[in-house]
């Protein structure tokens, strides 16, 4: 019988609450995005709360690609970062319990969220984004309602401008009204005054009707002026005065049928299929095209005496036929030939156009076809991202999960979106611009799931300093203490022995390296002894570890006083003498390496000599100590 492990089920416990948690706040915050994006086009259209629900519950469907893999980087790192601040995750790894075992049980999650993220990308995202899209260009299109500002220009109504100074909100008469009616064009526009009038909507929401009280109007007819010099016009005064305005208040619903032809609306089998009768289309227009351009311009001479030339050769010269021409002639042909060029010229920019367009339209469909694929990626990647590397950090909560988790997916979201517009502009194949974020993040995940697993210090601040300081030329300081209890005392005879035996290979080295800088060709073919200086810090490594079993204060002082040696790619970067003479022929290149390494071996040559000096000195020091010693115990 199948049962599941309580490790198993502790860790469900664990990553689940967090997931659905993290899950449903980064919906929201990409919703309230959207929300703002779009706040302009839903405010003042007196839209029901029930089509903004709607409109709300569709862009959240549409929005769950982009808060789903942050979600679970998010619930990844604060699971496994919870469990290392608690020390649990080391207590399970002390009872023998490896990293990717307690991973298991969140694979399978994962995998199962994996397999439903691309069924979803394929089945239920196009329809909620027909449908989101649908509502959202209806609630565009619909009029706003009829909220009249008073002391400025409203010009919500198409065709009208309206100023009112005052308006009673009891009554909605407004006073002192200025109207503009531009309905009928600029040119017969006219202009309206009255003290007062109403504005009310008719029961069918299709008209205003709009009555004025006590003014005059003032219609420019300039359009039906009989000469330039007359314009009539019409002059009205009155003291009642109703206008009908066709104004369309009601929110029509568009059709889904046109969002659902679109790249949006289509699963993986209709973009295919898509894909596929375009590419047969543009190539049959491109042949198309090709054909037109061969029989355009100077071609058609060729075709036209295609039979002609198959008996005889046929030449033109086109220069003498051209000056043997008058020159009204010659004029007419060169204006003639321009006239053809150009009128060729926009005819195939025309067709580049349409080709161009439909070249785009396939790599959107493209671009649909491989996003349904790179959701279940990225939501594999930022699971094997986030678990390590809570692991790593050891830190739960929301302090620095969130920090890290929103710095690496807005890395994440710039890289995909870069990789989207290039291959949506078709300056990358599709496949290139759409999966570059997961080419990118895939070995970081990789990177960092090894680390876990080994326990390495990725994080260790003094590792990345010890680091930094090889890489930039800085010595390591030697810090030596004095021990407490020393079990194996020190015998001065053996160290003596490894004293000499260190100095002989300093000497070994000093005679190698000699006393200058190399010169330019020396260095990059034959460099320093990079083995013999690993045998020397070796051996200079063991001498101190022994030295350090001593009860004297001064010997471990002297000790201390030996430089660490650093095994430097700089004092030999070539491997061979052959790759050094390519290597040298690098400049302007090679000559700062030349630079650097040639400091850089000086101050070897200085450790070196610092060496010698403290083995003396070492020396000199024990043969001190035993002569002091054997005073002491003389009776």
């Amino acid at each position: 019988m199948f049962r599941i492990k309580r490790l198993y089920t502790f860790i469900l416990q664990t990553f689940l609450p967090v997931f659905l948690m993290t899950f449903f706040i980064c919906l929201f915050i990409v919703l309230m995005q959207f929300l703002w994006k779009y706040i302009d086009e839903m405010v003042g259209k007196g839209i029901e709360m029930s089509v903004l629900a709607e409109l709300f519950f569709y862009a959240a469907i549409t929005l769950i690609p982009m808060s789903l893999p942050l979600a679970l980087l998010l619930a990844s790192l604060m699971t496994f970062g919870n469990l290392g601040e608690r020390l649990e995750l080391l207590a399970i790894k002390a009872a023998g319990v490896s990293l990717l075992h307690v991973m298991r049980p969140l694979i399978v999650v994962i995998s199962i969220i994996v397999v439903g993220a691309f069924f979803f990308q394929n089945n239920v995202l196009p329809k909620a984004q027909v449908k989101m899209w649908t509502l959202l260009y209806s609630v565009r299109q619909k009029s706003p309602e009829l909220d009249i500002p008073e002391g400025v220009f409203y010009d919500q109504i198409k065709g009208y401008n309206l100023f009112v100074k005052h308006k009673n909100i009891e009554t909605g008469i407004m006073y002192d009204m200025v109207i503009y009616d531009v309905s009928n064009g600029f040119e017969d526009v006219m202009m309206i005054l009255a003290d007062s009038g109403q504005l009310k909507l008719t029961d069918d929401k299709q008209f205003l009707f709009l009555t004025l009280y006590h003014g005059e109007s003032f219609e420019n007819l300039k359009t039906q002026r009989q000469n330039a010099r007359n314009v009539p016009y019409r002059r009205e005064t009155f003291t009642q005065k109703e206008i009908l305005i066709p104004f369309d208040a009601n929110f029509n619903r568009m059709d889904d049928g046109i969002m659902q032809n679109q790249y949006i609306g289509k699963d993986m089998h209709a973009l295919r299929t898509s894909v596929d009768s375009m590419n047969v289309r543009v190539d049959s227009i491109g042949q198309k095209y090709g054909n037109d351009l061969k029989r355009a311009g100077y071609f058609t001479i060729y075709e036209e005496r295609k039979e002609l030339a198959e008996t005889q050769p046929v030449t033109y010269n086109v220069d003498s036929l051209y000056a043997s021409e008058s020159v009204l002639r010659r004029k007419a042909l060169y204006e003639r030939a321009i006239a053809r060029a150009e009128n060729i010229r926009r005819d195939f920019e025309f067709k580049g156009m349409v080709i161009t367009d439909e070249k785009r339209t396939i790599r959107r469909h493209e671009i649909e076809m491989h996003k349904k694929f790179t959701l279940s990626f990225a939501c594999l990647i930022f699971f094997f991202i986030g678990a390590p590397l809570g692991a790593i950090i050891r830190k739960g909560g929301l302090g620095m999960p969130v920090i890290v988790s929103v710095l690496l997916f807005i890395f994440y979201y710039i890289i995909d979106n870069s990789g989207y517009k290039l291959a949506r502009d078709g300056r990358w194949p599709v496949w290139e611009g759409i999966w570059l974020s997961s080419a990118v993040l895939l070995p970081l995940g990789i990177f960092l799931t090894g680390k876990a697993v080994k326990d390495s210090a990725v994080f260790n601040r003094d590792a990345y300093a010890n680091f930094l300081r090889r890489l930039i030329g800085r010595r390591e300081t030697r810090s030596i203490a004095l021990k407490e209890v020393v079990i194996d005392d020190m015998i001065p005879s053996v160290l003596l022995d490894y004293i000499d035996r260190l100095d002989a290979l300093c000497r070994q080295m000093q005679a190698a390296t000699g006393d200058r800088r190399q010169s330019y060709f020396r260095y990059w073919t034959a460099g320093y002894d990079r083995e013999l200086l690993l045998t020397i810090s070796h051996q200079l490594e063991q001498l101190v570890e022994y030295a350090q079993n001593t009860k004297s204060q001064p010997l471990i002082n002297k000790l201390a006083e030996y430089p660490v040696l650093r095994n430097l790619y700089l004092y030999r970067p070539a491997p061979s003498a052959t790759a050094g003479k390519w290597l040298a022929l690098l400049l302007p290149l090679a000559l700062p390496a030349y630079l650097l390494g040639s400091r850089q071996q000086a101050e070897l040559r200085s450790d070196i000599a610092a060496i010698r000096r403290i083995g003396e000195e070492l020396k000199q020091l024990i043969h001190n100590e035993e002569q002091t010693h054997n005073t002491h115990t003389e009776p």
